[in-house]
């Protein structure tokens, strides 16, 4: 494995990692929690929602957005720590979340349920406006995983993990999605969690492969960090935005008991050269 810390261990299914007010909150599945870690490793359990899968973005407004994927809703977190509903998405089912420099929050969900053995169906990706209205910008993504949007909210990054890919829309105006193109052929790669840097690279989480990766607009591989278990995903952070957290644990399969080695869930830190930039 490349020369990471490991932060935290002992943990399940981690996934969504988000950098926050000298922090890194993340998700156990596994346990149903929301957690934060400092740089020292401590760590502490914010939230507790009994959904799978569990992901989490920051708002603008400093309050922390939940996936509730089995009610179909999105949480918000308040300052007193009081889970509330923020928005209807209208079924369940939902994945990954990412929300712009602008309140646009971006949620997306597959098609099917792996997981139960269902039958593939593409998924996309729904928009909860600021003014709390929910309307789908996106369709046919294969398996939609990781987002991230860059720095200065024009481009949403989606990872498509069954056409090894991430796909770039344009942000419009409305937070709408046009201009739908293949952002980064992966190759072998199969992309879970991502964030972007201010060279405007991206970092994808594999599984599978057990890596994490920096790519370029067309996939040019600029970076390869490997890994002893599957990577879920990344994001960077700390006190000047060059650690990259990566949460990984030991993967045994969507239809699996148990989907991930009990007690493989790590989260684990390196330093890399280019600042993290955008959301995540």
């Amino acid at each position: 494995m490349s020369d990471f810390e490991t932060l935290v261990s002992g943990r399940g299914l981690v996934e969504s990692p988000r950098w926050h007010d000298g922090r890194l909150y993340f998700a156990d599945w596994s346990s149903g929690e929301v957690l934060a870690v400092d740089l020292t490793g401590h760590t502490e359990t914010v939230a507790r929602v009994d959904a799978l899968p569990l992901c989490l973005a920051w708002h603008p407004d400093g309050d922390l957005i939940i996936v509730d994927s089995t009610e179909g809703q999105l949480l918000r977190r308040t300052s007193a720590g009081d889970l509330a509903r923020h928005a209807d998405l209208g079924k369940p089912g939902w994945n990954d979340i990412i929300i712009d420099g602008r309140g646009n929050t971006y949620v997306n969900g597959a098609g099917f349920n792996p997981m139960s053995g269902e039958d593939f169906a593409p998924g996309g990706i729904t928009l909860v406006a600021p003014d709390g209205t929910v309307r789908r910008v996106a369709e046919d993504i294969a398996f939609p995983n990781g987002m991230a949007v860059t720095a200065d909210n024009s481009t949403l990054i989606v990872a498509d993990s069954y056409r090894k890919c991430l796909v770039g829309f344009d942000i419009d105006a409305d937070g709408g999605l046009s201009n739908r193109r293949i952002w980064a052929d992966l190759g072998a790669g199969v992309p879970d969690g991502i964030c972007v840097d201010q060279e405007s690279a991206v970092w994808y989480a594999d599984v599978p492969n057990q890596w994490c990766v920096r790519v370029a607009e067309g996939g040019k591989v600029l970076s390869t960090l490997h890994l002893d278990r599957g990577g879920f995903a990344c994001t960077l952070g700390g006190p000047d935005a060059t650690t990259l957290f990566v949460v990984a644990a030991e993967w045994r399969g969507m239809t699996s008991d148990n989907p991930v080695g009990p007690g493989s869930g790590q989260v684990l830190a390196t330093t890399v050269d280019v600042p993290g930039a955008g959301w995540p």
